[in-house]
């Protein structure tokens, strides 16, 4: 389908207009400060709009980030609210806006990858992106928690720090932690001020931010835990820890606040806390879809990760929506020397688009994919090699969920 609604990119002034048109597709009023801070995030010149005539009736925007992989790091589109009037859908402007999207970071040797949360879980995949991470929505009962015998919480300390204090200290540890966490992004100066902003809207009838800092005996801190009172339930909002003393620690004291009874965390499907329980049913466990990845440049995206296993295999790869990828790419990894190109070579596996988005991270493995019909095999063996060497040892996950990539 083909929209007669002209693209473009937004400029400074159309700022208000655009999040105006967000803020109503998402059923939120302006007054409610929805996006009210977006002049200090937004980049005008990566932020499309779909005109009718003078209104603004849709848009999408990319904040460039730098994503954790296995292995390593590799710059990521972000892609972020994404929205089209209610008036106006089912007229293809969702579409071209992600075409125009992916068309020019392939044309501009931009990212190789794109990542998004989906609002919808049916809406992306046609356009080649896939699950590459899930979250763990834990709901733990605090009368019952308590660490197992024998955990070894080490010999730090935690205070409760006001936010200027803690704030350098956060910075230090959350990046020593994301630099093998898969999933993690960076944090520049305006991203940290979206992800502790704490006015009303964001405490959701919970207290200020508290801020929880770990230190070692000498003073070198270790991590912290981001957390909120609500009615009798603690809201944990981010942990970061770079030690398993200092993590183990953090957790003792979130299950030790006195006056809740409920603790509830968004964290990784193979997130520690359980196995440091002594009653691990204690804290129920829900899974939910974290982040949708699309290769933009196949070759590109490929050779920007590394590998468990040593790899040879050439991949055919059908991709309507983005046909510069579509073909055959002989990927080959030994350590850290990988490399990805075009190739004439008989494939040994078939895949679209959206299943390398989805075991890109090393989470979602092209083994279950290829159980549910969505790898085709051509070569004995192919799936089970490649599949190994994709997978990471932890589970991907990103700590921000729903608000990738605004923080």
């Amino acid at each position: 389908m083909t929209t007669t609604y002209p693209l473009r990119t937004i400029t400074a002034h159309e700022i208000d207009a655009w999040a105006r048109m967000v803020t109503t597709t998402y059923g939120q009023d302006w007054r409610e400060g929805g996006l009210r801070g977006a002049a200090r995030s937004l980049e005008p010149d990566r932020t499309i709009a779909a005109f009718d005539g003078p209104e603004i009736v849709g848009g999408a925007s990319i904040y460039g980030r730098l994503l954790t992989v296995p292995g390593g790091a590799a710059p990521v589109a972000g892609i972020t609210l994404v929205a089209v009037l209610p008036t106006h859908r089912r007229r293809g402007i969702l579409t071209a806006m992600m075409r125009e999207q992916l068309t020019g970071l392939h044309a501009a040797g931009g990212e190789p990858i794109a990542a998004l949360n989906a609002a919808q879980a049916t809406i992306y995949g046609r356009f080649g992106y896939g699950v590459a991470s899930h979250v763990a929505q834990i709901r733990g009962d605090k009368r019952f928690m308590a660490l197992r015998p024998g955990t070894d919480p080490g010999e730090g300390t935690i205070r409760l720090l006001g936010r200027e204090d803690a704030r350098p200290l956060l910075e230090k540890v959350y990046e020593r932690a994301r630099e093998g966490a898969v999933g993690w992004v960076d944090r520049a100066e305006k991203y940290w001020q979206a992800r502790l902003a704490d006015g009303e809207g964001a405490r959701e009838g919970g207290t200020a931010l508290r801020y929880a800092v770990h230190r070692e005996p000498g003073g070198e801190a270790t991590g912290y835990a981001l957390y909120r009172s609500m009615p009798d339930l603690v809201r944990v909002i981010e942990v970061a820890a770079t030690s398993r003393q200092s993590y183990a620690a953090l957790w003792r004291f979130l299950i030790e606040l006195d006056g809740h009874a409920e603790l509830a965390y968004d964290g990784a499907v193979d997130e520690p806390l359980t196995h440091l329980l002594a009653d691990p049913r204690t804290a129920r466990t829900t899974l939910m879809d974290n982040l949708w990845v699309r290769l933009v440049d196949v070759d590109r995206a490929l050779s920007a990760r590394r590998y468990a296993t040593g790899l040879d295999v050439v991949v055919e790869v059908r991709d309507t929506f983005c046909p510069w990828n579509a073909g055959r790419h002989r990927l080959t990894a030994d350590g850290d020397t990988v490399t990805c190109e075009r190739t004439r070579a008989r494939a040994d596996l078939r895949v679209t688009a959206a299943e390398l988005g989805a075991a890109y991270l090393g989470g979602t493995t092209l083994a279950s994919l290829a159980a549910a019909g969505r790898v085709e095999e051509l070569r004995p063996g192919a799936v089970t090699t490649t599949s190994r060497a994709f997978h990471g040892d932890r589970a991907p996950f990103h700590p921000s969920g729903w608000a990738f990539p605004a923080f």
